[in-house]
C-alpha cells in the first residue's frame, strides 16, 4: 500500500499563486529596507545550540528545535541524563534550528566585527522554526523579515523603524496600529512593586494579556510569588488610558523612585516627539501592557497589529543593549524589528488586498501546431521575454482546444495562435481570452502590442 503523502503539522506547501503573493510581500519589504540604507545578509538555518540556549527565556528554550548529532548520538548517555531533558539534549544535540534572526545576527556581528562598518544596518529575510503548538496564524516554520542596526544608541534608529513599518504597511495597503513601550518602564514597575527580582515573571505574564486577559495575568503573577500589594501597583498601570502625554505624565509619580523607570519614560517621551515630527500615517500608541517576553530587550519595544483582521502581532521588535556581549563583544547596543511574512500574507488574503499583478503569471501562451510553427514562434517569444513580458510555448503538439483549456486553467489572459496562415503572412493571431477579441499582429510588432 502506497504511503499517504503528508507534511509536519505547522508547516505548509506553497503553490505558484501563493508564492507570487509571498514574493510580493518580500519584494515590498526588501525595497523599503534598502531605501533606509540597510544591506542584506544571511545566516545558516542551523546554529550551535550553545548560541541559541538561554537567549529567549525558559519558555523560548522549550520551543527550540534541536538537531540530533550524526552517528551514534546516544553513545555516552547515562541513565541519570534520561531524567533531565536539558542535559540529555545538550549531550546528543550540538545544533539547533534558529528560533529567530536576532540572536544569529548578534553572533554574526561579533564573528565578523572587523569586516563591518558601525553603525551596521542589515536586513535579513529567512525562515525560522519554533516547536510551538500549531494554530491559526502560528506556524512551526515561518519567514521573518528583520531589519536591525547595531552600534548606535540614538533614538533616531527607533524612529526609522516606525517609519519603515509605516512605509511597508502603507505600500501593502494594510491599516495597522503600532504599539510602543519600554522595558525600562517595566523594570521600574517591578522595582516599585517591591519585586525587582521578578521582572522576567512580570514581563512573561503581562505579555499574555491579549491572549488570556488581565484576570488570568494577575493569577499567574500571584502564582509566581507576587503579593496583592504588588498587584495593587501593577493593576492601575495596565488600565491607564488617555493620550501618550497623559499616560507618561501619570506614570512619572508612580516611577519617581526608580531611576531606570524614569529613564524609560524619558526615552518614550523623546521617541513620541520624533514620531510626531515624522508625520506617521499609521496609528501609534503607548501601550504600557506591552511586554514582549524575550529576555534580551532592554529599551523601546514595538508590536504591530492589523486593524481589520483578528490576529496576533504581525510585526514586533525592540532595543537590546548587550546581546553581542553574550558572544564576547560588550557595549554594542542594537535595535530592530521583525515582519512576520506568513501572518502578513494571511492578513492580505483575508482582506483580499493582493493587487492583481502581484499574482500574475504568464501573460501570453503561444500555441504549438507543429514543428514549423514552433520554429517560427521561438524568436518571437524570446523578444517578449527580453521585454519583460512573461510568455510560454505550449510544449506538445496537440489539439487547439486542449491548449485553450491549459491557458484557461492557468488564467493566462492571451493566446497567440501560429498556424499555416500566420506562417504565410508573417503575423500572429492574438486572442484576448477574457473578451474573445482576436487580432492579427505582425510578428515584429508583437512586443509593441503587449507594451502599449
Amino acid at each position: 500500500m502506497a504511503q499517504k503523502p503528508s507534511i509536519p503539522k505547522g508547516t505548509r506547501d506553497f503553490g505558484p499563486a501563493e508564492m507570487a503573493g509571498r514574493d510580493y510581500i518580500f519584494n515590498t519589504v526588501r525595497n523599503v529596507f534598502r531605501h533606509y540604507g540597510y544591506a542584506p545578509i544571511e545566516t545558516p538555518s542551523m546554529e550551535n545550540l550553545s548560541t541559541l540556549l538561554g537567549k529567549y527565556g525558559e519558555e523560548g528554550d522549550k520551543l527550540l528545535f534541536k538537531v540530533l548529532n550524526s552517528g551514534d548520538a546516544f553513545a555516552g548517555v547515562t541513565p541519570e541524563m534520561l531524567g533531565n531533558s536539558n542535559s540529555l539534549s545538550v549531550k546528543v544535540c550540538e545544533k539547533g534550528l534558529r528560533y529567530d534572526l536576532t540572536v544569529p545576527f548578534a553572533r554574526f556581528v561579533v564573528q565578523h566585527q572587523n569586516e563591518l562598518v558601525f553603525p551596521f544596518k542589515r536586513y535579513q529575510i529567512q525562515p525560522v522554526w519554533r516547536a510551538d503548538r500549531p494554530q491559526k496564524g502560528r506556524y512551526r516554520e515561518f519567514y521573518q523579515c528583520d531589519v536591525d542596526v547595531v552600534g548606535s544608541n540614538s533614538l533616531i534608529n527607533e524612529l526609522e523603524l516606525v517609519q519603515i513599518v509605516d512605509d511597508v504597511f502603507g505600500k501593502l495597503n494594510i491599516g495597522v496600529t503600532v504599539k510602543i513601550n519600554n522595558r525600562k518602564v517595566l523594570s521600574g514597575i517591578a522595582e516599585v512593586s517591591g519585586h525587582p527580582d521578578k521582572l522576567i515573571d512580570i514581563t512573561v505574564a503581562i505579555d499574555k494579556i491579549d491572549k488570556i486577559g488581565l484576570d488570568a495575568v494577575k493569577a499567574e503573577l500571584l502564582s509566581k510569588g507576587l503579593d496583592n500589594d504588588a498587584l495593587a501597583v501593577i493593576d492601575p498601570i495596565l488600565n491607564l488610558s488617555g493620550t501618550t502625554a497623559e499616560k507618561i505624565s501619570a506614570m512619572r509619580p508612580i516611577l519617581a523612585k526608580s531611576a531606570t523607570g524614569t529613564k524609560g519614560l524619558d526615552e518614550l517621551e523623546e521617541l513620541f516627539t520624533l514620531i510626531s515630527a515624522a508625520e506617521i500615517s499609521q496609528e501609534t500608541e503607548l501601550d504600557l501592557s506591552l511586554a514582549r517576553g524575550l529576555n534580551y530587550y532592554t529599551g523601546a519595544i514595538f508590536e504591530v497589529k492589523a486593524n481589520d483582521v483578528p490576529m496576533g502581532s504581525i510585526c514586533g521588535g525592540g532595543r537590546y543593549d548587550d546581546l553581542t556581549g553574550i558572544f564576547g563583544l560588550p557595549g554594542v547596543s542594537g535595535v530592530g524589528i521583525s515582519f512576520g511574512a506568513d501572518r502578513i500574507y494571511d492578513v492580505l488574503s483575508a482582506l483580499n488586498k493582493f493587487p492583481g499583478d502581484a499574482v500574475e503569471g504568464t501573460k501570453v501562451l503561444f500555441t504549438n501546431l507543429g514543428e514549423k510553427e514552433v520554429l517560427y514562434t521561438i524568436p518571437v517569444v524570446k523578444k517578449l521575454r527580453a521585454a519583460g513580458i512573461a510568455a510560454e510555448i505550449y510544449t506538445d503538439t496537440t489539439k487547439l482546444k486542449k491548449q485553450f483549456d491549459y491557458a484557461d486553467k492557468k488564467k493566462i489572459p492571451f493566446l497567440a495562435i501560429v498556424g499555416e496562415d500566420e506562417l504565410a503572412n508573417g503575423n500572429v493571431s492574438i486572442k484576448n481570452l477574457a473578451t474573445g477579441e482576436q487580432k492579427k499582429v505582425d510578428k515584429e510588432q508583437v512586443v509593441t502590442y503587449f507594451t502599449i
